[in-house]
């Protein structure tokens, strides 16, 4: 990122849950120490803990920001519903000047393109509920209006909350929202799933909850840890031959595919679902 400096004005169009957390993060990441946040939500009462000095302004709506304010990058952070309604008056306020990026799922470039005009440089992110925690994924798509370092001061920004990558071909956020987008409720139902098997075995619910959390985060950074190994050896790193961790893999695994084929079915149903939405 040599070269790139961090937004001077940003504008941040909802506050909710994603957008809260995202603020959160903005104001204390040391990369991005400086930056003037307005944020417009129906409800702006906003605290931020920030070991930095933020510079923080709160609207209702629109309306009531100074009609000399010049963002340098709008992030929309709201519901998909909301934006066809919202983004005229974005458009005609702020015309081409800000980057603009929106983290509404299901949209897609064409549809920004439509509200925001056609010469307007957009980048799309799907973000994912970790990055609450500065734990999260988040892919970016950007269209052909928007520079490598419109591409940067994204990554930028995301990246305080967790990993980011970058995805030319837009057809593949359908995947990308499959996989980590709803990946975070596919986790969390397997960790609920072991958390209730090991209850069912005699288990109080707090040690078999913290057994089924740290597993499943302790395996996930040996993985990350472990790139040169494929994930197969590393599993069958854990099951000696005959043991009882084999046995185990043989319920999981059997039925043309167990877990795996079962997975591949919910990624597809998601993928399919993702596709449907956007086409509205």
């Amino acid at each position: 990122m040599v070269g790139i400096h961090h937004p001077r004005n940003l504008l941040l169009v909802g506050c909710g849950n994603m957008g809260g957390a995202l603020l959160a993060t903005w104001a204390n990441a040391d990369t991005l120490a400086g930056t003037a946040y307005c944020v417009i939500d129906h409800q702006p009462k906003i605290q931020i803990a920030s070991r930095h000095s933020v510079r923080l302004q709160a609207h209702h709506n629109l309306d009531t920001v100074s009609p000399n304010y010049a963002p340098d990058i709008v992030v929309f952070a709201v519901k998909p519903q909301e934006l066809d309604a919202m983004l005229p008056a974005y458009a005609k306020r702020f015309a081409l000047k800000p980057l603009y990026i929106s983290i509404a799922a299901g949209k897609e470039l064409a549809f920004y393109a439509r509200h925001l005009g056609a010469a307007a440089r957009v980048i799309r992110a799907m973000p994912n509920t970790p990055a609450t925690i500065g734990c999260g994924m988040t892919v970016l798509c950007r269209n052909e209006r928007a520079s490598e370092k419109d591409l940067e001061e994204a990554k930028l920004l995301f990246g305080a909350a967790g990993t980011v990558a970058n995805l030319d071909d837009e057809s593949l956020m359908h995947a990308v929202t499959a996989v980590s987008g709803c990946g975070p409720a596919y986790t969390f139902l397997f960790i609920d799933a072991i958390m209730q098997a090991g209850m069912q075995r005699g288990l109080d619910e707090t040690l078999a909850r913290t057994l089924a959390e740290q597993t499943v985060l302790g395996a996930s950074s040996l993985a990350s840890a472990s790139r040169g190994e494929s994930l197969a050896a590393l599993r069958q790193r854990v099951a000696s031959p005959g043991g009882a961790t084999e046995a185990a893999l043989n319920v999981l695994m059997k039925d043309r595919g167990g877990l795996a084929a079962l997975l591949r079915q919910a990624v597809d149903a998601a993928v399919a679902r993702s596709a449907e939405l956007a086409s509205k």
